[in-house]
């Protein structure tokens, strides 16, 4: 019960959000997450399906919807990914968790954690 509130303030938190964001660059950790513990079967915060395979992102505080670019400066290879979910935790220190298909895509699955820039694009 007190998951599907929080779940239904975000979808709500995403939904009133609309504004744009300035432009912003953000440097930190980066990790993934996929369909490990059942967690393909379940609905983002923002309100949708989980796809593990999808190029989404979860981060602890910008709007869902926002596109961000995701660069890894050990390859040069870069994305660009739409927050749908919320984490990782600021405990964890790490700045946000990719989609496995997102991660595969940026060649980071055999790190697991890599060290990378997030260039805010907006919605």
């Amino acid at each position: 019960m007190i998951l599907r509130r929080f779940a239904l303030r975000a979808v709500f938190a995403c939904a009133l959000s609309a504004s744009t964001l300035p432009a912003l660059a953000i440097e930190g950790r980066v990790s993934f997450y996929g369909a490990e513990n059942g967690q393909a079967r379940r609905h983002t915060a923002c309100g949708e399906r989980f796809r593990p395979a999808g190029l989404t992102a979860a981060h602890w505080t910008l709007p869902c919807g926002t596109r961000v670019r995701v660069t890894d400066p050990a390859t040069g290879r870069s994305i660009v990914v739409r927050i749908n979910d919320r984490g990782p935790h600021p405990r964890l220190r790490r700045e946000l968790d990719l989609a496995q298909g997102a991660a595969a895509q940026l060649g980071m699955i055999a790190r697991g954690v890599i060290r990378g820039r997030l260039d805010v694009l907006g919605r």
